[in-house]
């Protein structure tokens, strides 16, 4: 009955009143006129993500007018199936899904907010990481914006790029960093770290990469 609730919602309430405009393809897309009791948990270059206040066990990706991808999205969680560091697909439409929510707070905020991030959270997502590759998915695109952590436990937030075939390297390099630079200078005495100082470093491993 809540999974109708919710589709009824969406259709009802949410789709004809929301707007997702996407300004430039690579800037996050803007959303606005967003209803009562809907809260927005983030947005892609593609998607917008949402949840109802009475209804926080579910989470809605709408992705933005003429944007692609929501089929091979699909696809990734049909073979994913069920695991505890991902979300599911419980449905699905022309323009959305519906997904379990993944409660927590991101590795990047983590760090901006002086969180302490524990190995095992780093373990979790290696493991998840490891069985995608067992579904033949090709992990992609997965950096300390796209995973979180609550309670110890860590979790695989976006998987809307692993059909992609080509080798990424975030993950590898994200992990490196916690290794050789979070461990040995911020693990124990952890301060906040200002979001400019993060974005300086994003720059230069964008200029390294190319």
């Amino acid at each position: 009955m809540t999974l109708k609730t919710i589709i009824k919602l969406i259709e009802n309430e949410l789709l004809p009143n929301i707007n997702l405009k996407s300004i430039k393809p690579n800037d996050p897309i803007i959303v606005s006129n967003v209803p009562n009791q809907w809260k927005v948990l983030g947005s892609g270059n593609y998607a917008a993500v949402l949840y109802n206040s009475n209804f926080p066990y579910y989470a809605v990706k709408i992705y933005a007018e003429n944007r692609p991808g929501i089929d091979k999205e699909i696809e990734v969680y049909n073979k994913l199936g069920y695991h505890p560091s991902y979300s599911q697909c419980f449905y699905h439409d022309k323009n959305y899904l519906i997904l379990r929510r993944l409660d927590g707070i991101t590795l990047y905020d983590a760090i901006v907010k002086g969180i302490q991030i524990p190995e095992s959270v780093i373990s979790d997502i290696d493991k998840a990481l490891d069985y995608a590759i067992t579904r033949n998915l090709y992990p992609h695109d997965v950096h300390f914006k796209n995973v979180m952590m609550k309670d110890g436990k860590g979790f695989v937030v976006d998987v809307s790029d692993f059909y992609k075939y080509e080798k990424c390297l975030l993950w590898a390099h994200s992990k490196k960093a916690y290794n050789k630079i979070y461990k040995n200078i911020l693990y124990k005495l952890h301060p906040p770290i200002p979001n400019f100082i993060l974005n300086i470093i994003r720059k230069i491993y964008q200029l390294y990469k190319r």
